[in-house]
């Protein structure tokens, strides 16, 4: 077969295929019926569909990254008194001197007043030392990929 005679048969069957395509009925879907909805009894609510999160070896993804580990303090516990209070939620507002000894006045976050002193425990740490302008604790580490277990943050009093 030649070349032309090819190409002719390549242009009779793209052109029959063409009208048969052409001449096809669109199928169309059967007519739906009326979707009837279960009778509900007036003192009766239809059943909500509910969703649950499935762990399956995810992690949270409502859990920070940048705090990973253990919480120091489940969410429904409230902060009441200082060794219910963490690190990061404590803030300096005063240093006194009382008998040759310094104590610290923090500010917790439902903005109540506590004077600590050296070695006081709070969630996540301790108390070391205070200073003449600032409060050192050391912090437990909660974070399973730390080679450190404890870190030691400083807080300052703010220079106006």
């Amino acid at each position: 077969m030649t070349k032309r005679g090819l190409i002719q048969l390549m242009a009779a069957v793209v052109l029959s295929g063409a009208t048969l395509i052409a001449q096809a009925p669109a199928q169309q879907p059967p007519p739906a019926a009326p979707a009837q909805a279960p009778a509900v009894k007036a003192d009766q609510t239809p059943p909500a569909d509910t969703y649950t999160y499935r762990v399956e070896g995810r992690r949270d993804p409502f859990l920070s990254l940048l705090h990973r580990g253990v919480e120091a303090r489940p969410a429904g516990q409230p902060a009441e008194g200082l060794a219910n209070l963490t690190v990061g939620e404590i803030v300096l507002k005063g240093i006194l001197r009382s008998r040759g000894a310094y104590l610290a006045m923090v500010q917790g976050p439902n903005q109540k007043t506590y004077i600590v002193r050296p070695k006081e425990r709070l969630v996540d740490g301790v108390i070391k030392e205070i200073t003449a302008d600032s409060l050192v604790i050391v912090q437990d580490v909660n974070d399973p990929l730390s080679v450190t277990k404890q870190k030691e943050i400083r807080k300052t009093l703010r220079e106006l």
